[in-house]
């Protein structure tokens, strides 16, 4: 019950915090959600460079990011649309972690 209630109070903040940042941006981007898409590659960029454990990376992070912000742009998009933006997203979130762990792993020379 411990684990759950840090993990809970994490996601709160996280949640919370994605929400604000997603309201102070202003809309750059042409796309639905572009606050929501910047705040998952932070995210996602954040949980390879920091390797948080139960609050700060499946707690927190883990409600920072959110994976229906993603669902409702592809299903706002037309098909060929949803596909790239999915491909895209891949991409670039896993991009983003991985420069994330190259970035620790070479500032602070852990694995």
């Amino acid at each position: 019950m411990k684990e759950a209630l840090i993990v809970g109070a994490g996601a709160t903040l996280g949640a919370l915090t994605r929400w604000a940042i997603t309201l102070a941006l202003p809309v750059v981007l042409p796309v639905p959600l572009d606050g929501i898409h910047l705040v998952n590659v932070l995210g996602c960029l954040a949980m390879g460079y920091f390797a948080p454990g139960k609050f700060w990376g499946t707690g927190f992070l883990g409600g920072f990011t959110t994976f229906s912000g993603v669902a409702i742009a592809a299903a706002l998009s037309s098909p060929l649309g949803a596909i790239a933006l999915l491909a895209v997203y891949f991409v670039v979130c896993v991009g983003a972690w991985l420069f994330g762990d190259a970035l620790r792993t070479r500032t602070r020379g852990t694995a």
